[in-house]
């Protein structure tokens, strides 16, 4: 047992012991460290002002991703190199690659922004050797500027790409070696535990590790990629002590290939799961890419978006459509479950004192049927849904839907399938008479609530808007507009 986090700050070896539970990144770097390049804005992953890089060793390979500061835990970086914007430039004040794109091409005006763009776009840099336009707005979904417009950003980025990292001037590049090196030597397989006055802190040394710490300490916050729980703290100012920091475990960032489908670990990210999911069904990478901004992909996870249990989740719903099953572990003992049955009601999952989620099995969706996700939001990027549908429809020969399994986001207080519509096209064409039975049918599924999000009534509109929507894309029936007396609704022809 260990009773300190070690971890590279730019080019120095730190130790860390006797800190709270809930000390962020950002007030380290910025009250202890002093390091005020990195910024507070919004104190809750939305704006990027905070953003730094942080290195981890992957299969012994040293990767980099942009994170948000201010919601990431001191306590979860053991053995990793948090890098700041004072980190990028040499020590004789010669400029990166990026930092010199930035100023050529006047990226910067007030220049609060200024650190958190250079290190998203100095992560993209490092990962991503020929970006395009739709690449580097992805990379900057979680920075937000006020000034610039982010013309002069974005081919900021762009012009910083042609310089090759090997042919960089670049600081980081330059001591990969080194730093590889030095962050192996501090991973020694111990468990960690911090006291402190205001609660625990555990950073486990393996999942059998973490199973034994949360069978000991049931009442205890599993703190994975932080991008909820780091707002409990900094919006709602509520203790997470004592708590259990599992972002580091490889055994819960497992990505494989099984019969039928793909086993997810539950600690694997968002940016890590993105390919495969894609693969398996393309509408889940489309739905990925608006999850969050970059930062928010990098840190949250899917399994903690699960155990989370929010009514406006975006995984849970196309999941749910695919016919997930989630494995849930308390000490030695797994069990399985269909993962809309984990859901009981508003804040309540069928989850045990002591028990986690380790993994969920996706399956692919049957060959032919029509799978489809949409998303509704107020802003396009970054922004919480509204409302999440997925749906997904298998047609037999006599074009009748076979099986229909649909689940919404934000339309109950867990998300949630839709029986009635469901039992509404089992068994009929595939026609717009029926879409109009079933969209009748869902007001018997569903009860909305009203919130700033959206009213009850737009939330069961644009439910049986999507209803719609799937049919049109995927019956090639001609679309029109009429009036239904106060407004004008879409329809569509047999």
């Amino acid at each position: 047992m260990r009773r300190s986090v070690r971890l590279l700050l730019n080019d120095e070896a730190v130790t860390l012991d006797r800190f709270p539970p809930d000390l962020t990144l950002l007030d380290w770097l910025r009250n202890e460290r002093r390091l005020t390049g990195t910024k507070e804005g919004c104190a809750e992953g939305d704006c990027g002002a905070c953003t730094v890089l942080v290195g981890r060793l992957i299969d012994g390979m040293l990767a980099y991703e942009s994170v948000n500061a201010c919601i990431c835990f001191v306590g979860a970086l053991d053995a990793t190199h948090v890098v700041t914007v004072e980190h990028l430039s040499q020590p004789d004040g010669q400029l990166s690659p990026v930092q010199q794109a930035m100023v050529d091409h006047h990226g910067s005006q007030c220049g609060f922004c200024t650190p958190g763009f250079v290190a998203s776009m100095h992560a993209l840099w490092l990962n991503d050797p020929a970006p395009d336009g739709d690449d580097v707005d992805r990379a900057l979904q979680g920075n937000l500027c006020r000034c610039t417009g982010y013309e002069p950003i974005v081919k900021a980025a762009l012009a910083a790409a042609k310089v090759e990292p090997s042919e960089a001037n670049d600081r980081l590049t330059a001591e990969v070696g080194t730093t590889t090196a030095r962050l192996s030597a501090l991973v020694d397989g111990a468990r960690i535990e911090i006291n402190h006055s205001e609660g625990m802190s555990f950073v486990p040394a393996d999942v059998d590790d973490l199973a034994q710490i949360y069978a000991e300490h049931p009442e205890a916050t599993l703190v994975a990629g932080a991008t909820d729980v780091g707002l409990w703290v900094t919006k709602q100012m509520r203790s997470i002590a004592p708590c259990i920091h599992i972002s580091h475990l490889p055994d819960l960032k497992s990505i494989e290939s099984e019969d039928g489908g793909l086993r997810i670990g539950a600690g694997a990210s968002y940016t890590a799961t993105r390919a495969a999911l894609a693969q398996l069904a393309a509408p889940l990478g489309e739905l990925w890419d608006r999850i969050g901004g970059a930062q928010v992909r990098n840190m949250g996870t899917v399994g903690g978006n699960i155990a989370n249990g929010s009514p406006i989740g975006d995984t849970p719903p196309p999941l749910i459509a695919l016919g997930a099953v989630v494995t849930l572990r308390m000490g030695e003992e797994r069990r399985t479950l269909p993962l809309e049955a984990f859901y009981i009601e508003y804040g309540k999952q069928d989850r045990r004192p002591g028990e986690f989620v380790e993994s969920v099995f996706v399956p692919a969706p049957p060959e032919g049927a029509h799978f489809a996700v949409y998303k509704i939001s107020k802003r396009r990027d970054e922004d919480i849904s509204a409302l999440c549908g997925a749906f997904l429809i298998t047609l037999d020969g006599a074009n009748r839907v076979s099986a229909a399994r649909i689940a919404f986001g934000g339309m109950a207080g867990t998300p949630k399938r839709a029986a009635k519509t469901e039992e509404s096209l089992i068994g009929q064409n595939w026609s717009w008479s029926s879409i109009q039975a079933a969209q009748g049918a869902m007001e018997a599924d569903y009860q909305p609530l009203s919130d700033w999000r959206a009213s009850s009534a737009y939330r069961m509109r644009a439910a049986q808007n999507l209803l719609t929507r799937l049919f049109l894309e995927t019956s090639g029936a001609p679309a029109r507009l009429v009036s239904d007396g106060e407004r004008m609704v879409l329809e569509a022809g047999e």
